[in-house]
């Protein structure tokens, strides 16, 4: 294969790969051999299925541009920041950037009529390419990106950026104003073992067609759905205070779910085994158990499906890392956002109950609740060398024994709070998006003193344990919330009973922090990946990792769903 392109495998090369134009973003219809790739796949379910499914794969070609050598990319970086100077920009920076997004799917589900299993896969393959500028004139931002990279539109490209800057300096009520970053010149790659990109797709498909099978040996689970996300960002930066960084991150994010239905009732329950989506190789798939936990997911989802609904009222709860990490990112990490804070940000669930005066002040939990702000923290998704403002990453305080002491902010709103440095919180989900204040990895510390899950369940009398995440809402100041879960068990007399389903349980944030009264120790903490938070309009994507030990939480709100 050659090194300026690639294609998903297709045994005997069969043709149709059209190449897109540079950068581009268009889908092309793989066609190939069904006898090659039976031949490939062994003749299974799984494979003919696929041969079915052909026309929802999809590639794009790389560019060439892509491959450039690193003196070239500075050459190119060197084009725009000249040309920014020249048109009087006090600050600018470029990003040249490769993206690879790799989805694998596989629904496992009987055939209506004859009962057998049908194996059912999806591939998307998607790269995109390109650059964008950003400069400030006149005090204001402006910003301009291109798929095409050649000087000429590097030149291009900075004067439109340049032109928009001094079209918002007619608006701005004052000037941009930039924290200090020292400049630097440096390499990152995530730490990995195994390239995902390089290990085949019906490899990836056989490991879900296995996860699915072992899951379906137990009597009562309806259907099997598997998913892995793999993704690269390849990330060039060059700023006129003489930063130069290169930064490689690689994703990678596998899970599937198991249904059981009863067809008299029409009732469903499902249950998903979600293995830490991380900053890491194949091997973290590979060692993420689908296999082996399949026969326990099987046997929860049948349970599920059996279970009788929650009594409502006033319960503790034991909240499982799978299942606090997303009640930390809604009311702890969105709410901590500075943008959010100051009414810069309302897309997605509004601003915030934190504003600038409790800052240092106000209290958001009991004592013993420290969580932090992070992009330093091994295998987390939000975990790089350098932001997209060149600031070197870092981990800082958010809480401090339940205080609220920290916002998430980047160069821009540093002064907002009398900050000298931000906290290196700037990303941008593509090359043609506009860098702006996006969540880091934002994490509960581990209680201080031996306590393990049996530890917090003995402690409670009437409550529940929770595990995996569910559904949930919160409104417009991530203030008042309410969260269900995947799976929960009802707790009596300190010990775990049997399954209960239609569970969750509403709080408002510092409410429901403040009644945290115990936390597990190291041993049951557990860094718990989320890889699509939305932010921003037009809508950006980015990843992060709320990790946490495992929560006790006295006399919540308890309610039955259904």
């Amino acid at each position: 294969m050659r090194a300026d392109s690639w294609s998903l495998e297709w045994p005997g090369g069969g043709g149709g790969v059209s190449a897109p134009p540079s950068g581009s973003r268009s889908r092309s219809i793989l066609h190939g051999n069904r006898r090659d790739f039976l031949r490939s796949c062994g003749a299974s379910a799984l494979a003919l299925a696929a041969i079915e499914m052909v026309p929802g794969a999809f590639v794009t070609r790389r560019v060439e541009a892509a491959n450039l050598p690193p003196d070239q990319l500075e050459k190119f970086g060197a084009v725009a920041l000249e040309k920014a100077r020249a048109l009087g920009a006090t600050y600018a920076d470029i990003r040249i950037n490769r993206y690879r997004t790799q989805t694998i799917l596989l629904r496992s589900t009987p055939d209506w009529a004859t009962g057998a299993i049908n194996n059912v896969p999806s591939v998307t393959d998607e790269e995109s390419f390109g650059f964008g500028v950003r400069v400030i004139h006149g005090g204001a931002w402006g910003f301009a990106a291109s798929a095409t990279l050649d000087k000429d539109t590097v030149a291009r490209i900075t004067t439109e950026a340049v032109s928009i800057a001094k079209a918002h300096s007619k608006l701005r009520k004052e000037p941009v104003r930039l924290a200090r970053a020292p400049a630097a010149k440096d390499t990152y790659s995530t730490p990995l073992e195994k390239n995902p990109f390089d290990v085949g797709v019906a490899e990836k498909l056989a490991l879900l067609e296995a996860a699915s099978t072992e899951v379906r040996k137990v009597a009562g689970v309806f259907s099997v759905t598997g998913f892995m996300e793999l993704r690269l960002e390849e990330r060039f930066f060059m700023s006129t205070e003489g930063s130069v960084l290169r930064q490689t991150i690689v994703q990678v994010a596998p899970e599937y779910t198991a249904t059981a239905r009863d067809l008299k009732t029409r009732k469903a329950k499902t249950r998903t085994y979600r293995p830490n989506a991380v900053c890491g190789g194949y091997e973290f798939v590979e060692k993420a158990g689908l296999v082996e936990s399949g026969r326990r997911v099987g046997e929860d989802v049948v349970n599920h499906l059996k279970a009788p609904s929650v009594s409502a009222g006033r319960k503790d709860l034991v909240l499982l890392p799978t299942h606090l990490a997303l009640t930390i990112h809604e009311s702890i990490g969105h709410s901590t956002e500075l943008d959010r804070a100051m009414g810069y940000e309302a897309n997605f669930a509004g601003t915030s109950f934190l504003t600038t005066d409790k800052l240092g002040t106000f209290r958001v939990g009991s004592d013993i609740v420290n969580v932090f702000g992070d992009r330093v923290l091994p295998q987390g998704l939000s975990t790089c060398g350098y932001d997209d403002d060149g600031v070197r990453t870092k981990r800082f305080p958010i809480l401090r024994n339940g205080i609220f002491v920290g916002y998430q902010t980047i160069r821009e709103q540093a002064h907002f709070i009398g900050q000298e440095e931000s906290m290196a919180c700037c990303y941008a989900d593509s090359y043609a998006s506009v860098p702006f204040q996006r969540m880091p990895n934002v994490w509960l510390e581990a209680g201080g003193k031996p306590a393990s899950i049996d530890d917090l369940v003995a402690g409670v009398d009437d409550g529940v344990l929770i595990d995996g995440r569910g559904s949930y809402s919160i409104d417009h100041q991530r203030y008042n919330f309410q969260f269900g879960g995947d799976a929960f068990w009802e707790i009596k007399g300190g010990k775990v009973g049997a399954m209960i389903a239609d569970v969750a349980y509403q709080s408002r944030t510092p409410d429901f922090w403040q009644a945290c009264d115990l936390l597990g120790d190291q041993s049951t903490w557990q860094n718990v990946g989320l890889n699509r938070d939305g932010k921003g309009e037009p809508g950006q994507i980015n990843a992060m990792s709320h990790g946490c030990p495992a929560s006790r939480f006295r006399g919540i709100t308890v309610i039955r769903t259904e």
